[in-house]
């Protein structure tokens, strides 16, 4: 039985290359406004992790996420990455410290996808091979092949490519913080659930330290360590793990904001990679299809899965299908049901859905074949799912707002 690791569960604080981030009473008036767009936000990221930040339409999350970077000024308060206040630095030089992926990737249009990552790089001085060694490395890392998109121009690229071009960038200096301001709004639901797979892989790789600002709850419990829900005025109102904010949400507005179907959302919590991942026959094209097809016959499965030659997963084709070849083809088929291991159940299930199959194909590592997940594994999951919450929150970061006395701060950190 092939093994899955769940990285994502492990802390292993060596493995983190993140920074922590503080935010201590920051405030940010505009000029004309009676009150604050935020007002006095403490808030503390853990390193390594990824921390979402949600709350309704002009609630002032996209303003904090944007005076970390200090895109936006603060008018009051202190930035303290690692342990350094950043607040009076120069903003320009805190930015090449800090990755920043906004909608669309925002990509240079004139600039070819190597010259948009090497941005950071060549400003940071960086010599030429380094540069493209770089960029190779991170179109591997965003699933892009280097020598096929290298010199394309982002009009060249579909809405999903861009974003994946858009965080090779935002990484291409390798920096310790990433900020992500509704990254995955512009594409379609299916490309999104990808990203949002792409995304998991690459945390699970660099654990860098990510804060996302997103509209979609069900988009925060999937790719949230930690959720922070605001109200106007980035007022927080829950600071805490996605299973206890399903759990047990802090107030009205958290239960408004959650929405119907709580306990289908805790599908969202439990991940391709915590369920046990049956074996599969494996081919590489040019094998002879008769052998590979007497193989297949005599382990009992449907299917054999073809595999390139980085271990990723090319085809799924059946016994009937093996039957009619004389070799294995090296052709795609853009129509095989994959998922990543950090993926959810819920999206474990859609894909089978919508390939029309009763099971995916499972990728980790840079893509690599793991397994494959049934629709039986998945249905036992449904029936299994029950809210559940930590009982010990000793470890739980930070978040209050300005005029909280300490009995406050500590309910919006842990209960709201």
């Amino acid at each position: 039985m092939p093994e899955t690791t769940a990285v994502a569960e492990d802390r292993d604080e060596s493995q983190i290359t993140g920074k922590s981030i503080r935010l201590e009473g920051v405030t940010k008036r505009y000029p004309g406004q009676s009150t604050p767009a935020v007002d006095g936000v403490t808030l503390e990221i853990p390193a390594g992790q990824v921390v979402m930040l949600v709350g309704p339409s002009g609630c002032g999350k996209t303003t904090t996420l944007k005076m970390i970077n200090r895109l936006i000024e603060p008018t009051e308060g202190r930035i303290v990455l690692g342990d350094e206040d950043v607040t009076a630095i120069d903003g320009d030089q805190l930015r090449r410290r800090i990755g920043y992926v906004i909608q669309a990737g925002g990509l240079f249009p004139h600039m070819t996808v190597a010259q948009n990552i090497a941005i950071v790089p060549k400003m940071l001085g960086w010599d030429a091979q380094r540069i493209a060694d770089r960029t190779t490395e991170l179109l591997d890392l965003v699933s892009l092949d280097p020598d096929t998109y290298r010199d394309r121009y982002p009009k060249e690229l579909s809405g999903g490519q861009q974003q994946r071009v858009g965080v090779a960038r935002a990484l291409a200096a390798d920096p310790p913080v990433l900020l992500m301001d509704e990254p995955f709004g512009a594409v379609d639901p299916i490309t999104r659930q990808r990203l949002q797979d792409e995304l998991i892989r690459i945390q699970q790789e660099l654990r860098k330290t990510i804060v996302i600002v997103t509209h979609d709850f069900d988009e925060a419990v999937k790719l949230g360590d930690w959720i922070v829900v605001f109200r106007e005025g980035a007022q927080i109102v829950q600071y805490d793990t996605p299973e206890r904010i399903l759990a047990e949400p802090a107030d009205e507005f958290v239960e408004s904001f959650i929405g119907s179907g709580a306990g289908i959302k805790q599908l969202a919590l439990q991940r391709v990679r915590d369920v046990d991942l049956k074996e599969a026959i494996t081919a590489r094209p040019g094998d002879d299809a008769a052998e590979v097809l007497a193989k297949v016959e005599k382990a009992g499965h449907g299917h054999v899965v073809v595999l390139d030659e980085r271990d990723r997963p090319l085809s799924w084709p059946s016994r009937r299908a093996l039957s009619r070849m004389a070799t294995i083809p090296a052709e795609a088929d853009e129509r095989t049901p994959v998922i990543g291991s950090g993926a959810t159940l819920n999206d474990a299930l859609d894909e089978m859905l919508v390939s029309n199959a009763g099971a995916a194909l499972v990728t980790g590592r840079r893509g690599a074949f793991a397994g494959v997940i049934t629709i039986e594994e998945v249905m036992d999951a449904i029936r299994a799912v029950r809210a559940s919450a930590s009982d010990d929150l000793a470890d739980a970061p930070v978040g209050t707002n300005a005029g909280s006395d300490d009995g406050t701060g500590d309910e919006v950190a842990q209960d709201g």
